[in-house]
């Protein structure tokens, strides 16, 4: 088990940081994903078997710039 911690633009409210961890929750091998909207950041516990390029796309889908 590994953390990732990316850097998120965009996310103003709870409900940003509710639709990143809805999102990134789905994608298969992570394990627990906590938004921090003041922080501007994504903190994503995953198994070694996980696709960042793949996270990073569906918090883009988002409509949200990730660093």
């Amino acid at each position: 088990m590994q953390d990732i911690v990316l850097k998120v633009n965009g996310m103003m409210c709870s409900g940003c940081e509710k639709r990143v961890q809805n999102v990134v929750s789905s994608i298969e091998n992570v394990k627990e994903v906590k938004a921090d909207h003041e922080k501007g950041t994504v903190t994503i516990k995953v198994d070694v078997n996980v696709n960042i390029d793949e996270i990073k796309s569906a918090i883009r889908d988002l409509e949200y710039e990730v660093e």
